[in-house]
């Protein structure tokens, strides 16, 4: 009868204890010796190697020559207590099989450290390094814990379009979507429009918002997540052409109520990765940021900071340091003040509000003072903003008010501002950055090193 394969993490763990098992991995280091040798083996399911154990004249020994860093194998024995340290089990080898070869000479990882610049130019198979395995475990597990936490308080998860034709931020900052010649393409854009698959142009979504906030005024609260677009000429460490976004929508809720959820948020996924990933994360607090355990003990122990924008200003203002970028009333922040407020001034995460109406999106609610909007941004050390939101403006009016006022095509909003034409109600609701808080969990300084693929400006290999 054929034995079923049992993953590393299964074997390491012991699973029923020693006994007859078939595990499959890619080698990571093979050491020969006098009669018999060693092949450390990883299927990606842990961080841990497993240790086989290959005596003289096992089924398959003659392979051993062509089971060097990188091959696949299949291997058939018996699961034994290690006497080793560091393991409880390893397998004793009754047949080995070679599934994959891998030429020594050509395959670019091998057991060294090699940069992040490197690695990125093969992106294809950086996932089977310890640092990228770990990271996407993480990931996996915090995109898992995202949907467990809105399941949890009650939230709905919506599906939102990712072809649109509207601007959600009303920036321009879009990729448009065509299914035209490149002949139509040049033709006079009302023509080309016309012309196009929907009658319209037609751009990836920056957002989910517009169209998740309908659904929240019919369902109470809501969530999306999925992938979102920006066309920005950007190349920081923190910018991706393309990038996944958590954005929850509530009915019946103001900015105070939004502040608290996206708080509880972030330390909830911090928690997982910390609790729930012990072991990557283990890794990245080892060799990428030793202070990633107290930095992130003390994130989920403390209140966040909340400062209105004017505060924050003051504070920036007066700081004996140098910006690059100027500081003042009525300016936006920039990244190097969103860090310094949370690394040097407050030295923990801080949620700035209440910025000045001039500077931010016409949906975001007019406050009394006809000056600022019921706007938030939560920043946290080592990154600036992680989430971006508001309260939504739900009086027709002055949200009509404000679309004209940008100059805006108020027809092309003609459903939203239904959605306050009939049973409005005040709502809110934010987008979070979900590489941002990859970065943060793991101490990973480029956005890049936290995708598995990424899109970046100038950049679409893979």
């Amino acid at each position: 009868m054929s034995i079923r394969r049992t993953t590393v993490k299964a074997a390491l763990a012991g699973g029923e204890g020693p006994g007859a098992i078939r595990v499959m991995g890619w080698v990571r280091t093979r050491r020969d010796a006098k009669g018999f040798s060693f092949l450390e083996i990883n299927d990606g399911s842990c961080l841990t190697n497993l240790q086989v154990v290959v005596d003289e004249g096992v089924e398959g020994h003659d392979l051993l020559p062509e089971l060097g860093t990188g091959a696949s194998v299949a291997v058939s024995g018996e699961l034994v207590p290690s006497p080793g340290k560091g393991q409880r089990f390893e397998v004793r080898a009754g047949k080995l099989e070679l599934l994959g070869p891998a030429d020594p000479e050509s395959y670019p990882l091998q057991k060294k450290r090699h940069s992040d610049e490197f690695l990125r130019s093969i992106a294809h198979l950086r996932p089977r390094t310890n640092k990228y395995g770990a990271m996407l475990r993480m990931r996996a597990a915090l995109g898992q814990a995202v949907h467990a936490y809105f399941a949890a308080n009650g939230f709905a998860w919506v599906h939102t379009p990712i072809i649109t034709g509207s601007d959600c931020e009303g920036a321009g900052e879009m990729f448009r979507v065509t299914g035209l010649t490149d002949a139509e393409a040049a033709l006079p854009p009302k023509e080309r429009a016309e012309k196009d698959f929907f009658g319209k142009d037609a751009y990836l979504t920056v957002s989910g918002q517009l169209t998740a906030e309908p659904l929240a005024l019919a369902l109470g609260k809501v969530y999306t997540f999925g992938p979102t677009f920006r066309a920005e000429h950007s190349d920081t460490s923190r910018h991706a052409a393309e990038f996944w976004m958590v954005e929850p929508e509530m009915a019946f809720a103001d900015l105070e109520d939004n502040m608290d959820l996206a708080e509880a948020l972030l330390k909830s996924l911090v928690r997982t990765a910390m609790e729930d990933c012990a072991e990557d994360f283990g890794l990245f607090a080892k060799y990428v940021d030793p202070t990633l355990p107290e930095t992130l003990a003390a994130f989920v122990a403390e209140p966040f900071v909340r400062l209105p924008y004017k505060e924050a200003v003051n504070i920036l203002v007066a700081a004996k340091k140098e910006f690059a970028y100027p500081v003042g009333p009525g300016l936006d922040l920039q990244s190097e003040h969103e860090r310094y407020l949370t690394e040097e001034h407050f030295r923990r995460p801080v949620i700035v509000y209440d910025y000045p109406r001039a500077i931010k999106a016409f949906y975001m609610r007019q406050n009394d003072d006809g000056e600022t909007v019921g706007a938030m941004d939560v920043l946290v050390p080592g990154i600036g903003e992680v989430v971006g939101g508001s309260a939504r403006e739900e009086r027709l009016e002055l949200l009509e008010a404000r679309i004209r006022e940008l100059r805006l095509p108020l027809e092309a909003y003609w459903w939203y501002l239904e959605t306050r034409r009939f049973g409005t109600a005040p709502h809110a609701g934010f987008g979070l950055g979900f590489e941002r808080v990859l970065m943060l969990v793991t101490g990973i300084g480029n956005i890049r090193d936290v995708m598995p693929f990424a899109r970046t400006w100038r950049h679409l290999e893979f």
